[in-house]
């Protein structure tokens, strides 16, 4: 019997191993032996991705990792899921690359790689017109409306605050236009082109406040592990930064800039 569990004990014991071994990140070589650099977006974030009417896939971040592609030498293929699904599915090695105007943070660093952040965005507060909320301290006791998966919705559930999610920022709009809750937090940079759009068709009905809900760096997700793939994308990444092709791309977008702080 003893016999028989120590046989049993060593049998686990490499399946564990072995399976830990499974688990490697992306490499250069991978990347280029496929041919193609598969990216998980949720295109509902406009200045970075936007989903077009033909389905195609628009955006600054879009035209960063194709650059990235070019360099590398390979092709860039698009998944397209919602935004909660995108770093685990980065996480797993489904895809090689998560890209969704992803914030950095402690947190999600403990499960992913990130490359260097290319911009720091904010969390906006969005309400409506004639809504009494003037300042981040008026939202206390108040309903918030954010994306799924997102810091926003971290950050506000963090914060004691009563949060409403959905999965997609169209949805978080309707329901503050519709008086299903108070405010909506979204980054700056995607709140001003949606606000814009929803003020173009129905007048002045939704404002941005000036205080921000919080300050934070983008940078792209991949699988721990991947290390000598990112150590390039961010060689390629800075270089883009550096001689002034990111700021190039947020002006390209009508989209003010904020470098990233070394």
């Amino acid at each position: 019997m003893k016999k028989l569990v120590s046989i049993l004990i060593a049998v686990m014991i490499l399946a564990t191993v072995v399976t830990g071994c499974g688990k490697k990140g992306k490499t250069i070589a991978d990347i280029q032996k496929a041919g193609k650099l598969v990216i998980a977006t949720s295109p509902d974030f406009p200045p970075f991705e936007e989903l077009q009417n033909d389905g195609s896939v628009v955006g600054i971040e879009v035209e960063i990792l194709e650059m990235v592609c070019q360099e590398l030498g390979v092709e860039m293929e698009l998944a397209q899921v919602d935004f909660e699904s995108v770093l685990p599915g980065v996480q797993s090695g489904k895809y090689d690359v998560g890209m969704s105007g992803i914030s950095v943070t402690e947190k999600r660093k403990k499960n992913t790689l990130f490359t260097d952040p290319y911009c720091l965005a904010a969390q906006a507060i969005v309400v409506t017109a004639d809504s009494p909320i003037k300042s981040k301290a008026d939202l206390e006791g108040k309903k918030i409306s954010v994306q799924t998966g997102t810091t926003a919705e971290q950050f506000c559930m963090d914060n004691g605050y009563t949060v409403d999610a959905f999965a997609a920022n169209s949805d978080a709009e309707l329901a503050l236009t519709t008086g299903k809750v108070d405010a909506w937090v979204i980054d700056d940079l995607t709140a001003a082109e949606m606000v814009t759009a929803y003020n173009a068709e129905n007048g002045e009905q939704l404002i941005i406040l000036d205080e921000a809900m919080t300050t934070e760096p983008y940078a792209f997700a991949f699988m721990k592990g991947s290390d000598e793939l990112v150590a390039k994308i961010n060689e390629i990444v800075n270089g883009l930064v550096e001689d002034g092709t990111v700021a190039a791309l947020f002006e390209k977008y009508n989209a003010p800039y904020t470098a990233p702080t070394k």
